[in-house]
């Protein structure tokens, strides 16, 4: 259950553990006893964890079928982007070339 921030008019702020469903609702102040409203004097703390752990978190997070994104170009040598493709000519042993995937009329050009 979370904490919430309460404001008694005699006594001051005070925190309480309530359950989400009755954020909204006033609690009673733990030293007079009267209702207090809930009020937010501090910030939530969301990103109070370092980044190592966080990416650790979103990386548990993704989904298994979702891509992968990397922070290289599409021409990036290191991740393979740019390297040349294997060439589809036939090298035969007696010397001569074919082309499988080429049209006939196209082999000499």
């Amino acid at each position: 259950m979370p904490v919430y921030e309460y404001w008694c008019e005699t006594c001051g702020p005070f925190e309480a553990i309530a359950p989400m469903s009755k954020f909204s609702d006033p609690c009673t102040c733990t030293t007079c006893g009267t209702e207090a409203p809930r009020v937010l004097l501090t910030a939530p703390k969301l990103a109070a964890m370092d980044s190592s752990r966080r990416h650790a978190f979103e990386t548990n997070e993704r989904s298994a079928d979702s891509p992968k994104r990397s922070s290289h170009g599409p021409n990036c040598s290191c991740c393979g982007g740019g390297s040349k493709k294997p060439s589809k000519t036939l090298y035969r042993a007696d010397g001569s070339k074919s082309f499988p995937t080429k049209r006939p009329w196209m082999i000499s050009h």
